[in-house]
């Protein structure tokens, strides 16, 4: 079993579909692929030619929106009803299953897909917003209440074989991605949670200049809420929260200390 490329799915209701989805356009630099779907609630955010797509946009009928993940599965390596299988083994659930998907969740509740891999391989470099420097939506790190942690994390290495390993921080931990693979898997340790809380992801920047950025997403209409020495919490135009953090937008690690 070999997972090949990641694509995170940023869902919106739908009155807050276009607005949600000409901002993270503009951000991260990308053009808009033709809708798709029954109801063309789908479509792809498109980089520059020579580089492989890994964000997409979905039109929600209800809900509050966030994020899901797809992964993509090299069939040469196993169909996906075996994967799906070996999901459930580690304590996923299956919700639906459709020819070329199967629609999964963790654990913790956080919404996966298993979808066939297509060749992508080249992962996109990092945009230049003005002089906000360069910059890269090259992280989804997935929230987790404090109780389930540690089986969330073990699920993820589990499922990808990817190494677990810790963060700079001790509410952090993330899986060391191969190489190109286009979004790295952060885990967040939450302070407190109630029973019915289940797991929710956000997208990281990474940034050579978080206050610059900030303030140039800010004038395309997010809200800064918090600065922090390494990361700045924001919101988008439809309260959609992400982070800039500061990381080589290149490699997506931390500065040297």
């Amino acid at each position: 079993m070999s997972f090949r490329w990641l694509t995170v799915f940023l869902d919106f209701p739908g009155p807050s579909f276009d607005a949600g989805v000409a901002f993270w356009r503009e951000v991260t630099g990308t053009t808009l692929s033709p809708y798709r779907g029954a109801a063309e609630e789908f479509a792809t955010l498109l980089p520059p030619a020579g580089w492989d797509a890994y964000l997409r946009v979905q039109r929600t009928a209800d809900g509050s929106g966030g994020c899901h993940l797809d992964l993509h599965v090299d069939l040469a390596d196993g169909s996906l009803d075996e994967v799906a299988a070996r999901a459930a083994s580690l304590g996923a659930s299956v919700r639906h299953r459709s020819d070329g998907l199967i629609i999964a969740g963790s654990p913790g509740g956080f919404t996966f897909c298993l979808v066939q891999w297509d060749g992508e391989a080249t992962v996109p470099g990092p945009v230049h917003l003005g002089d906000a420097g360069p910059s890269r939506a090259d992280q989804l790190c997935l929230d987790i209440p404090p109780d389930g942690f540690e089986r969330e994390c073990s699920f993820w290495a589990d499922l990808t074989g990817w190494e677990l390993r810790p963060g700079a921080r001790p509410e952090f931990a993330y899986l060391d991605r191969p190489t190109a693979m286009p979004v790295r898997l952060l885990f967040q340790r939450r302070d407190g949670a109630d029973p019915r809380d289940r797991v929710i992801a956000h997208v990281d920047f990474a940034c050579a200049d978080q206050r610059r950025l900030a303030a140039r997403h800010a004038a395309g209409g997010a809200r800064i809420r918090t600065a922090f020495p390494y990361w700045t919490l924001m919101a988008d135009p439809v309260g959609r929260q992400y982070c800039l953090t500061m990381r080589d937008p290149g490699t997506g690690k931390l500065p040297a200390r």
